[in-house]
């Protein structure tokens, strides 16, 4: 008989898994309920946790004694199985156990069963810990239950598990006899996921062993922060900073005491090193606003990147100091192009005079440009990027040579850069500028060693590019070059290899319908071409559409006209404080929609949050999100989503990092987004297709509605309006989005 692989067999067995879990799942339950008698003065905190997990059930948005988290109906029945089996379990052997004579100390170890599982259900919806993670925090629990019942410390416990647990189990069990080491283990599992909140919170605990090394790790997420700090030298904070024996944090503690220090953290690196000193950079920070040398500025940024980018990709790897987070290089220039350089020439997009428009880029190089346009990759319009690109290719004299480019930048954000110009149509333009032989070793770079990052940006870009290029032999050299690296890994046994190269040759595939890819039972994704209007609905029928808007200028002039897009005729509208909720006079349609209110006040921020708790008190699960709003803005939308929405719909989808929270929190969105900045005139027919649709009981065919919208924006006037329609990519051609859906299908079922 020939010999079955891992993968085989664990996938020949994966029905017979499901089938045995479901049986014992049952069996327990059943005998939990039938052998054990709960006293009467106890039924009250069984009521509680019998509650909460029915809480937990409707997590999903349904009560139907199955807790889901997407299409993994073997992690679904787990999830489910340890809900309710384990959870009845647990109650039966408090109720049984012997050695438990007293009925207070059964109600603690009941009480603290149902926080356990109410912090759970608040912290899941917060997005503070996944589904995935409540099996183990339910193994978890039971340890630290049975450590409560002998009196024994539950540190040990806690300092093995990762932050989300950790501090759900800390805090439901706070009256065990460790719960005060417990709570500093949590601080410090804390403060190493989020570093900014150390400084403000170190105070009670800057006597620990460990503070010295948290300011470290504050210093280098930080330096600002930390700067700030270090001014007020009396305060616990202060002395802590300035008796540290950190050369990062001794540089940082005397920088407190420059004036404009924060523009000279991106070169910390340097100046700690001595290559750069604080007197040699002052003559382009000069005092401040006042003889500051914007240009030179930016060129001294540009200069240091690159330099500290040698490093980086260096043997060595060799990450310099404050390369990263706020008030660091990349984030500097980050900031840097897009205020003194994007923002002016997309500003002046209706300026026919390419010489007005441009002048603020004058004086940039071939690669100051090319810094320019991949750090303002979210907020340069398509105009801007079309001219910065043409404007460097004539800096480049008058054979340019992009591959002599991309060596200057050492092959810094390449990948980037080419995803980019393949989006803007301008891929063909960059690759006929080189010899044939650098153009081949491009591409085949740029689709290499997708499976060796630390998380799937380069492939998510690949995919995305590829959806873009119009050119049939430059597709094809890209498909092969999938097709190598696919083949490689597969002969070097590399799994994660294996999944992404097979999943973009198999998606690049399927957008030629001559190909047959079925790319729903390949890839094990919902269809990707429509969705029913059932999918939508909950379990009373309707359909809930909840739109965030943000209370800046932009926000407050689209509102008017999102609200007049819906017709008295057809839409019964009720305004209330905060909000206004449109419901549809047929077709069940519900529309929420947060008022634009003075964000300087943070009055939008609470009207999003007062609209969410009322949804969640009202058993109101949208399942269509728009956002309307920059793209600065949509952390806040992702922060605040519903779980499992089927559909979202927003401006510059900021890239991978974005869409990848937006499919952690809904795994099977059809995703509508743009490569630049939203616009009003484009985003309320498309919520006016929908709603119609959904009105006439219709499901959503994403090509048919495309080519309806097609031909409308098409008939536009208004150039701005043709151009911005250009830049939408619905759910189909969102490659992007699609590979990241079909990777995390094909690992879950490994």
């Amino acid at each position: 008989m020939a010999h079955l692989h891992l993968h085989q067999f664990k996938t020949l067995m994966r029905p017979f898994r499901f089938i045995f879990l479901l049986f014992i799942g049952s069996l327990c339950k059943a005998a939990v309920s039938d052998t054990v008698t709960v006293p009467v003065y106890r039924q009250f905190f069984h009521d509680k946790i019998n509650n909460e997990q029915k809480l937990c059930d409707k997590l999903d948005g349904k009560a139907d004694n199955q807790m889901r988290i997407g299409s993994n109906e073997e992690m679904n029945l787990r999830l489910s199985d340890v809900l309710f089996r384990k959870v009845n379990g647990l109650q039966d052997w408090i109720e049984r156990n012997d050695k438990i004579t007293r009925n207070n100390d059964k109600i603690k170890l009941l009480s603290n069963i149902e926080v356990c599982l109410r912090l759970f259900r608040t912290g899941w919806k917060k997005k503070e810990i996944t589904a995935a993670e409540f099996p183990l925090l339910m193994d978890n629990m039971t340890a630290i239950l049975k450590a409560q019942e002998t009196e024994t410390s539950m540190a040990p416990f806690i300092e093995k598990m990762p932050y989300s647990i950790a501090h759900i189990n800390t805090e439901a069990f706070n009256d065990n006899v460790g719960y005060k080491e417990a709570q500093k283990l949590v601080y410090f599992k804390y403060c190493k996921l989020h570093p900014d909140i150390i400084l403000t919170s170190i105070r009670p605990y800057v006597n620990e062993p460990f503070a010295d090394s948290l300011i470290a790790i504050a210093c280098l997420q930080n330096p600002a922060q930390l700067y700030n700090y270090a001014q007020s030298v009396s305060t616990p904070e202060g002395k802590l900073i300035h008796n540290s024996g950190n050369e990062l944090v001794k540089t940082v503690a005397k920088l407190s005491q420059t004036p404009n220090a924060l523009l000279y953290f991106p070169f910390l690196d340097d100046i700690i090193s001595g290559k750069k000193t604080v007197t040699a950079i002052r003559k382009y920070v000069g005092d401040g606003e006042a003889g500051f040398d914007s240009v030179g500025y930016y060129k001294l940024l540009v200069n240091t990147e690159t330099d500290y980018f040698k490093r980086m990709s260096s043997p060595e790897r060799d990450t310099p100091v404050a390369m990263f987070g706020p008030n660091g290089l990349r984030e500097t220039l980050k900031d840097r192009a897009i205020r003194h350089f994007i923002t002016p020439i997309n500003n002046l997009h209706n300026e026919n005079n390419l010489n007005v428009r441009m002048h603020a880029i004058d004086s940039l190089t071939p690669v100051e440009i090319y810094y320019m346009i991949v750090m303002g990759e979210n907020d340069i319009y398509t105009s801007s990027f079309k001219h910065s690109f043409n404007r460097m290719l004539q800096r480049m004299g008058s054979k340019p040579r992009c591959d002599s480019l991309l060596l200057n930048v050492r092959f810094d954000y390449f990948k980037k850069f080419i995803k980019m110009t393949a989006n803007y149509n301008r891929l063909d333009t960059f690759l006929k500028n080189m010899p044939v032989q650098s153009s081949s070793l491009l591409m085949k770079a740029f689709v290499s060693n997708l499976d060796q990052t630390g998380n799937l940006e380069d492939a998510t870009d690949v995919a995305d590019s590829y959806s873009s290029i119009n050119n049939p032999k430059l597709q094809a050299t890209i498909l092969e070059y999938v097709k190598e690296n696919e083949t490689q890994c597969t002969d070097d046994n590399n799994e994660k290899g294996m999944v992404v190269y097979n999943l973009l040759k198999n998606i690049f595939l399927s957008l030629d319908s001559s190909n047959h890819i079925d790319l729903t039972s390949i890839a094990n994704i919902p269809s990707i071409d429509e969705i029913a209007r059932n999918e939508l609905a909950d379990d009373s029928g309707r359909i809930i559409q909840q739109v965030f808007f943000y209370g800046d200028e932009d926000g407050k002039t689209y509102f008017t006209p999102f609200l007049n897009s819906f017709s008295p005729k057809e839409w019964k509208i009720t305004k209330k404080p905060e909000w206004v909720e449109m419901h549809s006079i047929r077709g069940n349609v519900w529309v929420y929609a947060n008022l634009p209110l003075d964000y300087d006040a943070n009055l939008d921020d609470s009207a999003q949050v007062h609209l969410n708790n009322y949804l969640e008190e009202n058993e109101l699960y949208p399942s269509i999100v728009i956002h309307r709003g920059h793209s600065y803005w949509l952390p806040g939308t992702i922060s605040r989503m519903p779980l499992n929405a089927k559909i979202v719909m927003l401006g510059s989808c900021g890239g991978y990092k974005n869409l990848n929270k937006i499919l952690g929190f809904a795994p099977d969105a059809h995703i509508i987004s743009t490569k630049e900045i939203g616009a009003g005139d484009i985003n309320r027919p498309i919520m006016t297709y929908l709603n119609q649709a959904l009105i006439n009981d219709s499901r959503i065919v994403w090509k048919d509605m495309w080519k309806t919208l097609s031909h409308q924006f098409n008939q536009d006037k208004n150039k701005a309006v043709r151009e911005s329609w250009e830049s939408y990519i619905p759910p189909y051609r969102n490659l992007g989005a699609i590979f990241i859906k079909a990777y995390n299908k094909r690992m879950e079922s490994l």
